[in-house]
């Protein structure tokens, strides 16, 4: 039974990357995946993806990189202001300016550096490296 799309999701992701696959299938597709994907994106971890209907909710065909070493969700999901941005950051990740924190705003999923320059908080979602 499918408890976390998101955390399934990122440890396919994580699991294919370890292998050495160039693409894989994220099934169930789910409109928060599909903003996470695009933030991994724009930061160039991930090369591109697709949504491809099946008639059973979609899945998402992803082309990897090769530049993910590690991902993951964050759980519980912890409220963020964005003045504590950086205590997240050495908590999650292994150096300063070294991967990305992807978290949930009002202004829509974002990655920590946005956040920043935008000046919001939110709840952390994932990290990754």
């Amino acid at each position: 039974m499918l408890q976390d799309p998101l955390n399934d999701a990122m440890a396919l992701i994580k699991n294919a990357e370890a292998a050495g696959k160039g693409q894989c299938q994220l099934r169930p597709a789910s409109k928060l995946i599909g903003r996470v994907l695009e933030v991994m994106q724009a930061a160039d971890y991930v090369a591109g993806f697709e949504r491809v209907e099946d008639g059973r909710g979609g899945f998402y065909r992803v082309t990897l990189k090769g530049n993910i070493n590690n991902c993951g969700v964050i759980k519980p999901r912890a409220a963020v202001r964005r003045t504590d941005l950086e205590k997240w950051e050495a908590r999650y990740l292994p150096a300063q300016d070294f991967g990305l924190l992807i978290l949930t705003t009002t202004q829509g999923v974002i990655s920590q550096s946005r956040a920043k320059e935008m000046g919001v908080g939110g709840k952390l979602l994932a990290y990754v490296y």
